[in-house]
């Protein structure tokens, strides 16, 4: 009888991560992937953007299980297109508390995402986009940004660097939000105490996947707390010091297929031990997408 793998749960970050700087998923990662779930394990995206902003992306993957997504805020299931769970962000705290950063270091740029399947980035003048790929609508005035329910908050400073920005929002937000420094030049405010590892342990759970089965990857702080729900921690070769000290292992960045060069240790022998060590084709076959086989009767 084959041996089953030593994590059956694989969680990977997007941007920074899975993703290469241009925005795509290489060949070598797909394999990898596919390698992965043909050993038996299942992928699960654990990632700071909204639902709008990664369906193109699941459906370029075929992948139909859950996902993690706007830092843990949304649980959603790609086969069906349906939202399992969503935290929005208090509007009147999200207002105050970026009025009590404003205080802290002067004027910030802001920007939301609202809540739902549909929901739109929003940005108000002055903000500029870390990810210009992303769609996003410019607004006239920071009171638009409230219109509609929102699950977080985007903050830039003009001068600021993301670390500093970050610190100065924790000490002036205090228990208004949960702030995270989620990429160059993003900053975020999300509802108190959700954050990636809320999202990543709901949906472990809901898969019967224990955290040390769970294998993470990452590259910024927003996924330190993934990190801490998981049993093996891989930072990516491009990742910030504070979560590179918290991995357990440094793999390749994100421009080398970081992931796919841990995967392919991890599970090469074991998909070869099951029989699968020709069949993991990217992208081809339901047995082996990325994705597949949550235990989610419609799938994402």
């Amino acid at each position: 009888m084959p041996t089953p793998p030593a994590y059956s749960l694989v969680a990977t970050d997007l941007d920074g991560t899975l993703l290469r700087p241009d925005d795509t998923v290489s060949a070598r990662s797909r394999a990898a992937l596919a390698l992965a779930a043909s050993a038996g394990a299942r992928h699960l995206i654990v990632t700071g953007r909204p639902v709008p902003g990664i369906r193109a992306l699941l459906a370029d993957l075929a992948y139909t299980g859950l996902v993690v997504c706007g830092q843990g805020t949304q649980l959603y299931e790609a086969g069906n297109g349906r939202l399992l769970r969503s935290v929005t962000l208090d509007r009147e705290a999200a207002d105050t508390a970026l009025g009590k950063i404003e205080a802290e270091v002067g004027a910030v740029f802001a920007a939301v995402d609202q809540d739902g399947v549909d929901g739109v980035t929003l940005i108000e003048a002055g903000y500029r986009m870390p990810n210009p790929t992303l769609p996003a609508q410019r607004v006239g005035s920071r009171a638009a940004l409230w219109e509609r329910p929102v699950i977080k908050v985007l903050v830039r400073h003009p001068e600021l660097g993301d670390d500093a920005l970050a610190a100065a929002a924790r000490g002036a937000v205090g228990d208004l939000a949960t702030v995270t420094m989620a990429g160059p030049g993003t900053v975020e405010l999300a509802p108190r105490g959700v954050d990636k590892g809320t999202g990543l342990a709901l949906a472990a759970e809901s898969l019967g996947v224990g955290a040390e089965r769970t294998v993470a990857f990452g590259d910024m702080p927003n996924d330190l707390p993934m990190f801490a729900g998981s049993g093996h921690r891989v930072a990516m070769g491009n990742a910030h010091p504070e979560l590179r000290a918290a991995a357990d292992e440094v793999t390749l960045s994100n421009a080398e297929d970081g992931v796919a060069v841990v995967l392919e240790r991890l599970f090469g022998d074991t998909a070869v031990a099951a029989g699968h060590g020709t069949e993991a084709t990217p992208g081809r076959g339901t047995a082996v997408t990325p994705g597949r086989g949550t235990g989610v009767a419609s799938g994402h």
